[in-house]
């Protein structure tokens, strides 16, 4: 999907909110790094806007990625934003083995863009 322009809104919080949103919007127990939820697509209504969604990073995860992949916490925050702004754009992981390389590569890419000591 391309974007020439867009806005999005980005919330940094803790775990408890965050599992508060994994449960009521997608069903999942627990928390996550890093939710998305797009405002273009899904189902009807379909919504005319520049706005292309939310993306919500627990930072109590992202310190703990952080430590546990010996990655600077400011690259581990690039690569939550990432992701998350991947699945706003209609990237999928989860879908196939074939859309997990896909944006695999298309995050690294990415990281490399924002920062090199980013990328191991």
């Amino acid at each position: 999907m391309a974007c020439d322009q867009g806005e999005l809104s980005v919330l940094f919080t803790d775990d408890q909110h965050i599992a508060e949103l994994n449960r009521r919007y997608l069903g999942r127990e627990g928390p996550t790094n890093v939710l998305a939820f797009p405002m273009i697509g899904g189902p009807p209504p379909h919504v005319v806007s520049n706005m292309l969604g939310d993306v919500v990073v627990s930072v109590d995860r992202a310190i703990e990625e952080s430590e546990a992949l010996d990655e600077l916490f400011e690259c581990t925050i690039y690569r939550l934003l990432i992701h998350g702004i991947l699945h706003l754009l209609d990237y999928d992981h989860e879908k196939s083995p074939d859309g997990a390389r896909v944006m695999e590569h298309e995050q690294r890419r990415l990281l490399g863009i924002i920062k090199e000591e980013c990328l191991k």
